[in-house]
């Protein structure tokens, strides 16, 4: 059993080097396909994706997704306790339905690092990236990845995809609600749809334009806002 135990003990080492040395190589450059891709191109869902630059990205953007998905993201440290909290409780008392209380930095570490699931152990592995992440990237960094490989419709990944597939123009252009649209349909982007948009979703689009413009003035978020 000592010789299992410390042979377990080695490749969980070298395992932790290789996450430690893809993580320091994904600061520099995209990942080039993530399991939530693959799993995209499995399903028959196809793959749309065009990984852009920060400054290739309207700022109307960056502020739609803090608005929609972690408007705490300029000053936490990776993870929003009460936000988790909140979502465990829903959970418990809702019928069916599921909150999530991800960050953007989890929700990075999730797509970039990881795969889709609700289990224990993907989550704790989740935490573990995501630490890494807060510690090595910049803010701005981690939100240019968020914009670029998350899942925005049935195959389509990234910002500069959905802005070409939904609007039919580059992600350097899109007006406050045109992203405002797309970050409305984040939390289940096969389900709602940008173009049309349900009522549920205009809903959405309403309040994250009003956080937007509520968060917009905030100088620790005017650092991070991509193309600023």
């Amino acid at each position: 059993m000592k010789k299992v135990f410390k042979k377990l003990g080695k490749l969980l080492l070298w395992l932790a080097a290789i996450q430690l040395v893809y993580t320091l190589l994904v600061l520099f450059v995209n990942p080039p396909i993530t399991f939530t891709m693959i799993g995209s191109l499995l399903r028959g869902d196809g793959l749309k994706r065009d990984y852009v630059s920060g400054e290739n990205i309207s700022s109307n953007a960056g502020l739609a997704v803090i608005a929609s998905e972690d408007q705490l993201f300029a000053t936490h440290y990776g993870f929003d306790v009460k936000s988790i909290e909140q979502a465990i409780e829903f959970n418990e008392n809702s019928k069916g339905k599921i909150r999530g209380g991800s960050t953007i930095s989890q929700q990075v570490a999730k797509n970039v690092f990881l795969w889709q699931g609700r289990s224990y152990f993907r989550k704790g592995l989740e935490a573990y990236c995501t630490v890494w992440i807060e510690l090595l990237y910049s803010k701005k960094r981690i939100l240019e990845l968020y914009l670029n490989v998350a899942e925005m419709g049935t195959g389509i990944f990234g910002i500069e995809a959905a802005a070409q597939h939904y609007f039919k123009k580059p992600a350097s252009k899109l007006s406050r609600r045109e992203a405002a649209a797309i970050a409305a349909c984040l939390p289940s982007p096969r389900t709602y749809k940008v173009n049309p948009p349900s009522r549920y979703v205009n809903r959405r689009i309403a309040w994250i334009q009003r956080r937007m413009n509520q968060l917009e003035g905030d100088p620790a978020i005017q650092k991070i806002i991509l193309n600023r």
